[in-house]
């Protein structure tokens, strides 16, 4: 069967490995990929970005199966347009989108169905929102502030401090975020440790993945401001088997009573982000899509076909799915640009990648273009060295050989990823 993947990042990398290993799938196309996924897959650039073009472009090819990698063609309806062709698709309606394009209507959903998170609410003024800020200090307790809409996985501030919040919220409302800022959502401090849990749904049923944890700050200890993810590491320890159990009753399953409330046409992945409280899991945001790079550390512990995985998801055939995963814990690092989250410096040579994988490392491009024949950054998260173990702290020193294999001018990463779960063991 030809298959299309949707996006460009080191996330659809993962993914169209994984396909690429499925015996099912022929052809696979990706649009718009990268060098990375040049090597596997027909990347391809539409003439035109529309959600009609990538329509056209499926059933041009015959494509059987289209998988969104991105939230932002989710939350503009692409899952819709495509169906509406006839083509099985892994992701959610625009209005399941909803659960990630909109911040507010996360919450809104989470308190309506019991699902357990942290105190909030939400402004359009600005003045009532520091007023709020100023209040929620003065009680002792600590804010998060959140632009309502997608911000490329920037829209999020963990306050340390109430002039730090107030800056925050000043920030959202003076358009730093433009139209995703017009809302802002406050949320209360939580206190533990991060948790992602993904799961795989169709409105029926609800299967989870195997567990991992991200980094979300740039700097090690969990320092410097938040990013899109520093790099990840799976199983994570700290999801013990009953933590599992009690995330699935009152997470899962209550999300999957949801959905099935709300009518809203679900078939793909729903990425909880949990917080483990002294009070048991809180949830702190839902993504409607593979997390990254939590992806690049799970897919490559999955043994069975991925496409086995999403095909059935997209036929709303959850229940028939079964899953096989190696018992070798996965870290996988993220390398990017000097100046990340910010404008990082771009188009300096990347060397070193065929070395680094001789030794044994996967590595998922990011944020990479070609220019007068040589591999360039041209990303914030530039490229993802993933490596499995015996355990995670044979998996982090072998995914840490590989990335001082890989070279740019202005190359950074952090050096601790996995350190829970390596303080642990």
């Amino acid at each position: 069967m030809n298959v299309m993947v949707l996006g460009g990042g080191g996330r659809e990398h993962a993914i169209c490995r994984g396909l690429r290993l499925s015996p099912e799938v022929e052809k696979l196309f990706c649009v718009p990929g990268n060098p990375g996924i040049a090597q596997i897959a027909e990347c391809v650039t539409l003439p035109s970005c529309g959600l009609a073009a990538v329509a056209d472009f499926a059933a041009e090819k015959k494509v059987g199966l289209v998988v969104v990698g991105p939230e932002l063609p989710l939350c503009e309806g692409v899952a819709d347009v495509v169906r509406a062709r006839g083509i099985p698709v892994f992701g959610p309606s625009k209005a399941g989108a909803r659960l990630e394009g909109s911040k507010d209507f996360s919450k809104q959903f989470m308190m309506k169905y019991h699902i357990p998170t942290a105190k909030y609410a939400s402004f359009t003024d600005c003045a009532k929102a520091l007023e709020y800020v100023k209040s929620e200090y003065a009680a002792g307790r600590g804010v998060v502030v959140k632009a309502d809409g997608l911000a490329a996985g920037k829209g999020v501030i963990v306050a340390a401090s109430e002039a730090e919040a107030a800056e925050a919220v000043r920030s959202c409302f003076s358009g730093t975020f433009g139209a995703a800022g017009n809302v802002v959502v406050l949320e209360e401090l939580l206190h533990g440790e991060e948790a992602s849990i993904l799961a795989l749904t169709d409105g029926k049923s609800i299967l989870p993945l195997v567990s991992s944890q991200d980094h979300k700050r740039l700097l090690d200890d969990d320092k410097g401001p938040n990013t899109g993810g520093m790099g990840a590491y799976s199983p994570a320890p700290v999801v013990t088997e009953a933590l599992m159990n009690e995330i699935t009753e009152t997470v899962l399953k209550r999300f999957l009573k949801g959905i099935q409330a709300e009518k809203l046409d679900y078939r793909g992945i729903i990425y909880a982000g949990i917080m483990v409280t002294k009070e048991g899991p809180r949830v702190l945001e839902f993504n409607v899509r593979f997390g990254d790079p939590e992806t690049e550390a799970i897919l490559p512990r999955l043994e069975s076909s991925l496409f086995d995985v999403l095909m059935k998801t997209a036929e709303c055939r959850v229940s028939e799915i079964g899953m096989r995963w190696s018992d070798h814990p996965s870290v996988c690092v993220v390398m990017a640009s000097e100046g990340y989250p910010g404008e990082g410096k771009k188009g300096f040579e990347i060397t070193g990648i065929e070395e680094a994988e001789a030794s044994g490392v996967i590595v998922f491009h990011a944020g990479t273009s070609m220019k007068d024949g040589k591999l360039v950054n041209s990303g914030g998260r530039v490229l993802v060295v993933s490596a499995s173990g015996a355990d995670v702290v044979a998996a982090a020193a072998k995914a840490y050989e590989g990335v001082a294999r890989i070279r740019w001018e202005g190359v950074h990463f952090r050096r601790d990823i996995a350190h829970r779960a390596i303080r642990r063991k």
